[in-house]
């Protein structure tokens, strides 16, 4: 697990190096499925349920899963990138969000406050909690920020399949869930937006949206719970 979440790591960190205006989403697909092969790993993503690529790229009002191809990156977009990587029948899962160039105060802080969601709903992760305390702390620091909770897509168990039971949603549910308990694999995902949080499914059949057309974050880790509190996988 610690290997194919280095790999995830150092997948989207050479999709940032590539992230300017005039590539295309193609460019930057081709680019993360060679590093993981390069790496021994395999593309999570492709072929899942019949997904066509290595990577997700989702562009401003685009929440996830948006298909690679053609389009072309401008400035002044929000681009989130969705990696996973199997080693030795293990996965790793990470997302990160960027902007193409400075972004306005709004949008800084859209992206601000999901990464930071993300690290609250991590450091809750501890031996002896349970999942609403991770939900309810992405959801505070959603709120505080003033962003929108994504609720048709949550978080996920992680291990020998890249979706596995556990759930782990980004807001309070009135239910406490499981116990988390050390040996537990997570993947923790907040998708927050700058307007209202309805979101719709385009007619690909994968890019999922705002209805309102509002800019749209998401950032993910893959967690391993330890005795000693929550351990991050997808970092470098």
């Amino acid at each position: 697990m610690r290997r194919a979440g280095r790999i995830v790591a150092d997948v989207l960190a050479a999709v940032e190096e590539e992230l300017k205006p005039g590539v295309t989403t193609a460019t930057l697909d081709t680019v993360a499925e060679s590093y993981i092969r390069k790496a021994g790993a395999r593309p999570s993503f492709k072929g899942y349920r019949g997904f066509p690529a290595s990577i997700c790229v989702s562009i401003d009002s685009e929440v996830v899963h948006g298909i690679p191809g053609k389009r072309v990156i401008q400035e002044g977009q929000v681009v989130s990138i969705d990696a996973g990587a199997i080693w030795k029948g293990y996965h790793g899962d990470g997302a990160r969000t960027f902007f193409v160039g400075t972004p306005p105060a709004d949008v800084a802080g859209l992206i601000s406050t999901t990464r930071l969601a993300l690290m609250a709903g991590v450091a809750a992760a501890v031996p002896g909690a349970h999942i609403e305390d991770v939900s309810g702390a992405v959801e505070d620091v959603a709120v505080e920020g003033g962003c929108g909770i994504v609720r048709p897509y949550v978080g996920h168990g992680i291990g020998t399949r890249m979706h596995e039971e556990l759930q782990i949603p980004n807001y309070r549910t009135g239910s406490r869930g499981i116990e988390i308990q050390p040996g537990i694999c997570m993947a923790i995902e907040p998708m927050l937006t700058l307007g209202k949080a309805d979101v719709e499914t385009l007619a690909d059949g994968w890019t999922v949206v705002t209805t309102d057309h509002s800019l749209a974050a998401h950032f993910e880790h893959t967690i391993a719970v330890t005795e000693k509190g929550p351990e991050i996988l997808t970092t470098v």
